[in-house]
């Protein structure tokens, strides 16, 4: 098995376990640790369906690594039991704490009033120890979501757990039995003692930092100069291309539906069946790729809303995502539902077969990929330029003036298609060292006795993570751009987007609704993008935004600090929403990490290029370097949340939203 290293290996060879408080030599240290009654734990994640729920938040000893450890748990069980509600009926769940300290529970993805929205500080007071809190609300929707703690670290310890909620109306696709697949990150360590590590060293858990042989492959790869000023770009921003997760599988172990890999989490089938499986990524701080090798998959809903459905061999879930996917397997064969980590360190897996005894063959994980300069927002090297006329081009209108740009270097940049330059307005002084043009680019009119300085050249608008066809708009940021033209929207500055927890900026981040990610390019599979996602329910007349607020996603490697336009949430004011209004966000990433941003109490309309059938979204993944947009109908009176979901993230990337 590739990348397995042996802390992996005796993690898998530990079965997950129920331990009861008297049936383990428990050590001092981790009794001194729990506060709280400690119970036996469920071996089998709990189904409760109804109207009226109870749910209990307590103490459990697990063991999923070969160690005993102390888990947060719902009903005695990792994770929480699975909530089956149906669309139409008011539903009552009374929530009791036996913690000896605060906790709640927030209803992921959930339309609901804001004080039944479960989030500490921002719509109740929480639900204090030895205490019990009654949610109740009208269910208004219908899919897959789920819920989890939004009290300190809670949700990293077990509490969590997934939503079904049957629609009033039959769904437009057929299945004869369905799963939850609940993936989640699982660790021995106190998430403060994770994130008091995180906050001394950011990289500490990054177990493949670059070595010189792979500076060697560099050099020959793209030439000494080229391999330098590569490194110096990264260097510069104090990162690696291999900085890709916080938290890996140094301590993680992968969980599906709270089982270990060595425990093989099973979903049976029967011949000729279609089954639906209902993925849920209820993790803290980790993003999966998905696969079931053997086996196409039909994706018929995201977020809880049903889209138009998409064939695809892989599909990468971020954190807080949900996605819906039917699988018609054959006769009398074992499938691994095979959920890998974005850097390759662990893996969550179980078998879709025919028989409770028979599991399948885990595959191999895929060889991490490293960030790349497209990572940066400014990576041009598959974009086909050929037939492109340049020659009205003024390079100067593309030199930034941003000084925090031109620290950006384009080596290694390269333009290898056939890029007709001839009478093109070149400014002097223009160095090109390092810049591969060394395929059929004509350049007989060109005049090259100048130096070309091309650092900080704004290339925005001209990227695309596939060859760029022109005349396919729909995928592409020229055609957000176009579609941003037909209608002036004002820009509204909700604050200063340089506060002083930035220290990274992206020169021209980009959209890349047709990327699949970091991990995922070229590996010779269909894989799932955002472009992809069409709703069911044509948008055309849906109304267009009356203003537009853009986020800088902001952040401070070094010190571990993590902010929106570089101010940290403690020292930011709410950001103020008018009800009524139709609201365009825009995100720009000035980060080297995915983020999963989620804002609570209404839909997030995903701006995919087709204004024609936007996806509704309740989490929207940014990645590197990159933008994207949605839109919002403000229909929800009163405070919400609104913050990245990764966990060690949330305290400085979050704000509180106000609508009034």
């Amino acid at each position: 098995m590739k990348n397995l290293t042996r802390r992996s290996f005796v993690k898998g060879m530990a079965a997950t376990s129920v331990v009861a408080m008297g049936s383990v030599n428990l050590n001092a240290g981790i009794l001194n640790q729990q506060s709280s009654k400690i119970n036996s734990i469920s071996d089998e994640v709990e189904v409760l369906s109804g109207k009226i729920f109870n749910l209990n938040i307590g103490k459990n000893i697990v063991n999923l690594t070969g160690n005993p450890a102390i888990a947060t748990t719902i009903n005695n069980s990792l994770s929480g039991p699975t909530l089956r509600w149906r669309e139409g009926d008011e539903i009552t769940i009374h929530v009791t704490n036996h913690l000896k300290e605060d906790t709640s529970i927030h209803w992921h993805g959930i339309i609901l009033p804001p004080h039944m929205d479960g989030v500490p500080g921002i719509s109740f007071d929480g639900i204090k120890p030895g205490s019990t809190f009654t949610y109740k609300f009208k269910v208004v929707q219908s899919g897959t979501y789920w819920y989890h703690s939004h009290s300190g670290f809670q949700e990293q310890t077990g509490v969590y757990g997934a939503i079904v909620i049957e629609p009033k109306s039959p769904n437009p696709y057929k299945y004869d039995r369905d799963y939850v697949v609940n993936l989640s990150d699982w660790s021995d360590e106190k998430p403060e003692k994770v994130y008091r590590k995180l906050k001394l060293k950011a990289d500490y858990y990054n177990l493949k930092q670059r070595t010189v042989s792979d500076y060697v492959d560099d050099i020959k790869e793209k030439g000494f100069f080229g391999a330098f000023s590569s490194r110096k770009m990264w260097n510069e921003m104090s990162m690696t291309d291999r900085d890709l997760s916080d938290v890996t599988g140094a301590t993680y172990t992968y969980l599906m539906n709270g089982k270990n890999p060595n425990s093989n989490w099973k979903a049976i089938f029967k011949a000729n069946e279609k089954v639906l499986l209902r993925f849920v990524n209820c993790s803290a701080m980790t993003f999966f790729d998905v696969r079931i090798p053997g086996l196409k998959m039909t994706v018929v809903a995201s977020d809880g809303n049903n889209i138009q459905p998409v064939s695809v061999d892989e599909f990468r879930i971020g954190v807080a995502e949900t996605y819906d996917v039917i699988v018609e397997p054959k006769e009398k064969q074992a499938y691994s539902i095979f959920a890998q980590s974005l850097e390759r360190s662990g893996y969550a897996v179980g078998s879709l077969t025919y028989d409770k005894n028979i599991e399948a063959k885990v595959p191999s994980m895929d060889e991490a990929q490293a960030l790349t300069h497209s990572d940066m927002g400014m990576d041009m090297s598959n974009m086909d330029m050929e037939g492109m006329d340049m020659s009205s081009m003024n390079m100067n209108d593309a030199i930034s003036n941003n000084k925090e740009d031109k620290q950006v270097a384009m080596a290694g940049m390269k333009m290898s298609k056939k890029m007709d330059m001839s009478g093109m307005n070149m400014p002097k002084k223009m160095d090109m060292a390092g810049m591969d043009m060394s395929t059929k680019m004509p350049m007989s009119k060109m005049d090259m006795s100048q130096k070309m300085d091309m650092t900080g050249m704004d290339m925005s608008g001209m990227h695309s993570s596939k060859k760029m066809n022109m005349s396919d708009t729909k995928k592409t940021a020229m055609n957000m751009s176009m579609n941003n033209k037909s209608k002036i929207i004002p820009i509204t500055k909700l604050e200063e987007d340089s506060g002083p927890q930035s220290t990274m900026r992206v020169a021209s981040p980009q959209y890349r609704l047709d990327d699949p990610g970091v991990g995922l390019r070229n590996n010779g599979r269909r894989v799932l993008t955002y472009a992809d996602l069409k709703s069911l329910t044509p948008t055309t007349h849906d109304a267009y935004p009356d203003r537009e607020i853009i986020l800088r996603l902001t952040g401070n490697m070094e010190r571990y600090m993590w902010s929106i336009n570089g101010i940290a949430y403690e020292d930011a004011k709410p950001l103020e929403f008018k009800y009524g209004e139709r609201l365009r966000v825009t995100y720009i990433n000035d980060t080297m990490m995915n983020h999963p941003m989620h804002l609570h109490g209404m839909w997030s309309d995903l701006e995919t290029g087709d204004d024609n059938y936007l996806p509704k979204k309740h989490t929207i993944i940014v990645q590197p370097g990159s933008k994207i947009s949605f839109r919002v109908n403000v229909d929800a009176m009163g405070s919400w949340a609104f913050h990245c979901h990764l966990l060690y993230h949330m305290g400085g990337m979050f704000r509180k939203v106000r609508v009034s």
